[in-house]
């Protein structure tokens, strides 16, 4: 049995030496215990607190490793009101390990106030990196790495949820998403409904663990098959979806620089000389330069360029 937190004096070692404890930021496993570092799992052995998302979770995990630890519950709905408490553990010099229910902390998980206050403090941290959701994602998905945007969870109401992929429609970057399984057909449909249906996708389910399962397609393609997929409806998925194509992404830059110069330019000399700086047609750009201000509620200028 784990045992419990509670307030305590440092260790006769760490009274001999001084000074403050160190914050250690841990990675865990996504599913395979063996992923866990022999760094990880050194320090969640000697440090006198782990601060866990789940400390049922978190248990779980030590007792598999053989490690018995004293335990204090850090999640979104304490977070704020653990931060002293850790402060004061790390400042009479004894040290913490910062892990959540799996992967990487902070990663669309709790930690980033701690971690804040514990820098604020002059305090000293570590991270020991390990597995990651995402980029185990990224290295199975086949598509470009240089660059990626990080998304997280999307809103779970299809409004919200289709209004910020309409914000993300011309990234040129690989996008990254974690979904809660049983949204996942319907964040696939509304990808496709709001990025492009022949947007090149990847689901990713169960990484690391018995069942792995990558599945490959466009958007069209996976809404459609794992609909039918019993098994898609188990587990934890990541979503990589290929970036905005180069043209749309231009386009996208080109209507950009066209609404800034329109601010002091009439339209139609504002789509005029961003067709000069990025190449693209004059018309296509003033089109949707007006397209723009008739949204916003603002007046057009007649008289499209030639």
């Amino acid at each position: 049995m784990q045992q419990s937190w509670a307030p305590g004096q440092a260790s006769a070692e760490q009274e001999e030496h001084g000074g403050p404890g160190t914050l250690h930021v841990v990675a865990t496993p996504i599913g395979n215990l063996e992923d866990l570092s022999p760094r990880a799992r050194a320090t969640l052995a000697t440090v006198q607190l782990v601060a866990a998302e789940d400390t049922r979770h978190t248990g779980q995990l030590l007792t598999r490793l053989g490690i018995r630890a004293p335990l204090l519950s850090l999640h979104e709905h304490n977070e704020a009101g653990r931060v002293e408490q850790v402060l004061s553990l790390l400042r009479g010099g004894q040290h913490v390990a910062l892990v959540s229910d799996a992967g990487t902390p902070l990663i669309s998980d709790p930690g980033y106030r701690l971690v804040a206050a514990v820098a604020a403090a002059g305090l000293p941290i570590t991270a020991l990196p390990g597995p990651s959701a995402v980029l185990a994602a990224l290295q199975v998905a086949g598509l470009p790495t240089d660059r990626f945007f990080f998304e997280g969870f999307l809103p779970q109401r299809e409004g919200p949820r289709r209004a910020r992929l309409a914000e993300l429609r011309d990234r040129g970057e690989t996008l990254v998403f974690f979904t809660g399984i049983h949204r996942l057909v319907a964040s696939l449909r509304d990808m496709a409904a709001t990025l492009g249906e022949e947007r090149p996708v990847v689901v990713a389910r169960e990484l690391t663990k018995l069942h792995e399962t990558i599945y490959r397609g466009t958007l069209a393609e996976l809404a459609a098959r794992l609909a039918d997929d019993v098994d898609a409806s188990r587990g934890e998925v990541v979503i990589v979806v290929g970036g905005a194509p180069v043209v749309a992404a231009d386009h996208a830059a080109a209507l950009r620089i066209a609404r800034l110069l329109a601010e002091e330019l009439p339209a139609a000399q504002a789509a005029a000389l961003a067709a000069r700086i990025t190449g693209l047609g004059r018309r296509d750009i003033y089109r949707a330069l007006l397209a723009k201000e008739v949204t916003d509620g603002k007046p057009g200028d007649p008289g499209p360029p030639h």
